[in-house]
């Protein structure tokens, strides 16, 4: 199916329509572990979703945004799944009680192959609170764990059993592969418009936007956009828009943004 008949498919069931009343975002913690208590801030503040960067470096999956400023200790079970698996067997099997969805985003920095070798392994230690994925059917718990930047995808593809999907760009936005595989689309706003959040927005950005959204959602996909300005501006348009999560680096902003109706 072309872009174009998937997009007029959203507007005649509606989809497209979500941008008049669109369904809440998820909240999302961009580089978490930059923050003074890494996923504890943002659980405080409610996000639904944190960010976390790991190099693999001598067998240990180092969470740092750049390779010189991996440190002993702060790593990927310690910092992440640990306590992730701490809250969610003291709240009852959730972690936020009555919201069952939340996002453990891997950020692979180091080769895609060793890494995602070393996360899944990892991964499998937690497997009863991970979202489960086997032969294409999804078995939802606690926290679903998806795998952005260096992404090994043919072993993801290949695996009859994980416990982790795959992060989609911009190429695989009207993909056929299921969304058990690809459950979301992030990619750069510097490369989505040359518009750069300066006035108000163009009308044909609005437009683009909500094509997307609607060709993301018609897939059964969440949207995420990075490069866009910590503003409750900015905020106010991906949410009018649809757009399914809103990344930050300022969460007391965005808590305080989507507390207001």
């Amino acid at each position: 199916m072309t872009p174009r008949l998937v997009f007029a498919l959203a507007l005649l069931l509606g989809w497209y329509g979500r941008a008049a009343e669109p369904r809440p975002p998820l909240a999302h913690a961009h580089n978490d572990y930059e923050h003074p208590r890494p996923l504890l801030d943002a659980l405080e503040r409610g996000f639904d979703s944190v960010e976390a960067d790991v190099w693999l470096v001598d067998g240990e999956l180092l969470v740092a945004h750049d390779r010189r400023d991996v440190r002993p200790g702060r790593d990927l079970r310690t910092l992440y799944l640990e306590p992730l698996r701490a809250r969610v067997r003291a709240g009852g099997g959730a972690v936020h009680a009555g919201r069952p969805d939340f996002v453990l985003l891997v950020d692979v920095k180091s080769a895609a192959a060793p890494t995602y070798a070393a996360v899944a392994a990892a991964l499998a230690d937690y497997a009863e609170i991970l979202t489960e994925f086997v032969e294409g059917r999804e078995i939802r718990r606690a926290v679903t764990v998806i795998i952005s930047g260096n992404r090994d995808e043919a072993a993801l593809r290949a695996a009859p059993r994980r416990w982790a999907a795959m992060d989609g760009r911009r190429v695989h936005l009207d993909s056929e592969l299921p969304a058990t595989l690809i459950p979301w689309i992030s990619e750069n706003w510097r490369t989505f418009s040359p518009w750069h959040w300066t006035g108000p927005m163009p009308d044909e950005v609005r437009r683009n936007l909500g094509e997307w959204v609607a060709r993301a959602q018609a897939r059964g996909r969440r949207l995420r956009f990075w490069n866009v300005p910590d503003s409750p501006a900015a905020w106010r348009e991906l949410r009018a828009a649809g757009v399914d999560v809103i990344g930050t680096d300022d969460l007391a902003g965005l808590e305080a943004f989507l507390a207001r109706p």
